[in-house]
């Protein structure tokens, strides 16, 4: 099984009903992913959703596992941060989620590659 981390941007435009969002899903689910987010990437979604979302956006948040955030995924997030931020606009909650997916092994899908600049990070478009 394909563990698959989504970051926030392909949550969102998924919540908001975009159609090239759910194809995306029903490809992760037709090839067996694991569909995981980052502890980070449910909070910028949960923080933010209006009250009359809220139950909509945790049925679907039911569908993925959670990664914790980690002691050591905060310090090698934080190396991260330090040396990708100035050049490419790796914000903390990108640096968190990369450190987590070379904690724990598999993929990001994202809308912004730029974000996650990293060589040996596999990272791919969500469409």
């Amino acid at each position: 099984m394909i563990r698959t981390f989504v970051d926030s941007d392909i949550l969102i435009w998924h919540l908001r009903g975009d159609p090239n969002a759910r194809g995306f899903f029903e490809a992760r689910i037709e090839e067996g992913s694991e569909l995981w987010i980052g502890a980070l990437q449910r909070a910028e979604v949960t923080f933010f959703m209006r009250e009359r979302e809220v139950p909509h956006t945790l049925h679907f948040l039911s569908h993925f596992k959670t990664a914790p955030v980690t002691q050591d995924v905060v310090d090698d997030g934080a190396t991260l941060y330090r040396h990708w931020n100035r050049s490419h606009g790796v914000d903390v909650n990108d640096a968190i989620l990369a450190a987590t997916v070379m904690a724990r092994g598999g993929r990001i899908f994202t809308l912004n590659l730029k974000h996650y600049p990293m060589p040996d990070l596999p990272v791919y478009r969500g469409w």
